[in-house]
């Protein structure tokens, strides 16, 4: 791994931590919790830190695409949609594999629109704007 993806690693699995953490503790108002008490597990981490590796793989699509120029609201739409779409099929995955250890922080049994108590799809906004926030973390920067 690279000393920049590294970095990516680590800006990802700690920003994910933060709006896993910032999002329980907006649920538990909706539980009448008002201590704003947010959660999250150390498992977490690098499973949000994979986010590092949504730029480099929407970058690829786009040139795979070679579109030439497309308006910058039509590349945020179409880099969110696919960080949405790996970002579902990780959590599937890791949710899969971490069930069968019988360590899985997460269970959505029982929750609207939820597959096999692993993914929640409407969750999907939440996701897509993830994805972009990921994207946007790990952007190269020239700086002279």
């Amino acid at each position: 791994m690279t000393k920049k993806l590294a970095g990516d690693f680590l800006k990802c699995g700690v920003a994910g931590w933060c709006l896993e953490v910032i999002f329980t503790s907006a649920e538990s108002v909706l539980r009448g919790d008002w201590r704003l008490m947010g959660r999250t597990s150390l498992l977490m981490f690098p499973i949000y830190g994979l986010g590092a590796f949504l730029g480099p793989i929407t970058r690829r699509l786009d040139l795979w695409i070679a579109d030439g120029a497309i308006r910058p609201a039509d590349r945020a739409v179409r880099h969110g949609m696919l960080d949405m779409v790996l970002i579902f099929m990780v959590e599937y995955a890791a949710g899969a594999w971490l069930t069968t250890k019988g360590i899985c922080p997460w269970n959505y049994a029982g929750r609207h629109s939820n597959i096999n108590g692993l993914i929640r799809l409407d969750f999907a906004p939440l996701w897509f704007g993830t994805g972009l926030l990921f994207e946007k973390l790990t952007k190269n920067r020239n700086i002279s």
